[in-house]
């Protein structure tokens, strides 16, 4: 049995070589609230952190462009860039997902743009790790006690 529970979404991230343009449509157009800002030269990334929904349940959207187009990781390349789950236990979730061959991006578990510790499936298996996330990106987020109280409480 699985020591750990996915307790629900934490985050989709979007990509494009213009986060004005993006900001124009989840801002201006659907009205999802910026909360925040991230840039990591190390991740070649330029993010906004916005927000869908109130409380524990709330959901990021997370919109990316690239610092560097030419480089790696390319953050807009595919434009739906990563799902993030909360995670209610993510050093177990991650030592048990290795044990059973899934393949996990360079990087370990570290800070994230939220400020949760974060690690990432690769989209892509390997030899010595057959399992991934077969294409998309996943983001494993360690869910701070509120979220994993409520999710518990209301069985979302």
């Amino acid at each position: 049995m699985k020591p750990f529970n996915v307790l629900g979404i934490q985050q989709v991230a979007i990509g494009g070589l213009d986060k004005s343009k993006l900001a124009n449509f989840w801002v201006n157009l659907m009205g999802l609230q910026k909360i925040n800002s991230f840039r990591s030269e190390f991740e070649n990334v330029d993010e906004d952190i916005l927000r869908l929904g109130n409380g524990p349940s709330a959901v990021e959207i997370d919109i990316m462009q690239p610092v560097d187009p030419d480089k790696k990781p390319k953050v807009h390349e595919p434009q739906l860039n990563h799902i993030g789950l909360w995670i209610d236990d993510l050093p177990k979730c991650v030592e048990w997902l290795k044990t059973m061959g899934v393949r996990f991006t360079p990087g370990g578990i570290r800070k994230g743009a939220a400020g949760f510790d974060v690690c990432f499936i690769h989209p892509k298996g390997n030899d010595e790790f057959p399992f991934c996330s077969e294409g998309v990106l996943v983001e494993l987020v360690q869910a701070p006690e509120d979220v994993i109280s409520f999710y518990r409480k209301h069985q979302v």
